[in-house]
């Protein structure tokens, strides 16, 4: 849980920091200590910033150019060999252009694989339509053996990267093209733990479960809510998708009765997806996701697109006011 000032400092003097840079960095850190760690590239690998590893591990550095098929299939001949692949490219080349070589040279035999995907989302701006990848978080979680993980800050990223690194089978991890901002102290980012989900902020009016960069949003949403509607909003990271929070998720549910999910993905199948299933089989409330909605994006600065697509606080909190006032509404009748 974060401190009220720290929330207040996140919120209204947010400091920036990319995630693109934590985790090449981070792998760079490991590599020195894990010599097992190898990193594949498929031509982006300075957009991905595994070129630092590059640079400094030259003989476990491979780039196989504009090929993510062979990037997939290259990663998991490395793992059967007894290294730790890192794979990264664009998220809309994998799994856009490769989802085949994931499930069947990964997650079948469920080998030792890392893909770390980056760009993915609507913020990835004035590439457009083509390249915004909305559908990777359900491809992903749908194909068996496979972790799902979105960090929600540089922070985050990093110690995501070191449970990627120590713990064995497939991991799909998503990252953000643009500088974010920073919600964990390094500190604070070492009680991040496989499976398990961030509770930010206490509240008892309603819960947030979000991912990716719309964690901030949900806690800008959140502090929103108190001070214009005293409403006491709780704030949940949720950097595991595949496997859920099942326990916070539902003691959410049960604890505030309204839920509204935010995530930078069509609602269809991503994180909103994951926690309906799971609260419609177990704990059902009223409950609301923020997402695009069935739609591609296109062109544009990414504050702008953010905007538009209703990936923002503002949104975020009047779907949270709309909750409110139907579970009043039926409560009255």
């Amino acid at each position: 849980m974060l401190s009220s000032e720290d929330l207040g400092n996140i919120v209204d003097k947010p400091k920036k920091g990319s995630m693109r840079d934590a985790y090449g960095e981070t792998l760079c850190r490991l590599g020195a200590e894990m010599k097992e760690i190898v990193a594949v590239g498929a031509d982006t690998t300075g957009s991905t910033k595994t070129s630092l590893f590059g640079a400094k591990f030259p003989e476990r550095f491979f780039n196989v150019g504009i090929a993510e098929s062979n990037l997939v299939s290259v990663a998991a001949g490395l793992a059967i060999a007894g290294k730790i692949p890192f794979a990264s490219t664009y998220a809309v080349f994998a799994p856009g252009k490769c989802v085949d070589q994931m499930r069947n040279a990964i997650a079948y035999p469920n080998v030792n694989v890392k893909l770390v995907a980056s760009h993915a989302g609507i913020s990835v701006g004035p590439d457009g339509a083509s390249h915004q990848q909305l559908e990777d978080i359900a491809t992903m979680r749908v194909i068996p053996n496979m972790h799902v993980v979105v960090p929600s800050d540089p922070a985050s990223t990093a110690r995501l990267v070191e449970i990627l690194a120590k713990n064995k089978g497939p991991y799909y991890m998503r990252i953000a093209r643009p500088d974010c901002p920073i919600i964990y102290s390094p500190s604070q980012a070492q009680s991040i733990s496989t499976g398990e989900s961030m509770t930010l902020r206490d509240g008892n009016d309603a819960t947030i479960i979000a991912c990716g960069l719309l964690v901030y949003e949900a806690l800008a949403a959140a502090n929103k809510l108190a001070r214009e509607n005293s409403l006491n909003v709780r704030v949940v990271d949720m950097l595991s998708i595949k496997p859920l929070d099942e326990r916070a998720a539902i003691k959410a549910a049960s604890e505030t009765g309204l839920v509204v999910t935010a995530e930078e993905h069509n609602i269809i199948g991503g994180l909103g997806g994951a926690v309906a299933e799971i609260l419609g089989e177990r704990h059902p409330v009223l409950m609301r996701r923020v997402g695009t909605r069935d739609t591609f994006g296109e062109s544009g600065e990414s504050a702008e697109l953010m905007l538009k697509y209703g990936l923002s606080a503002n949104n975020i909190a009047n779907n949270v006011l709309e909750l409110t006032r139907i579970s009043k509404s039926e409560a009255g009748s």
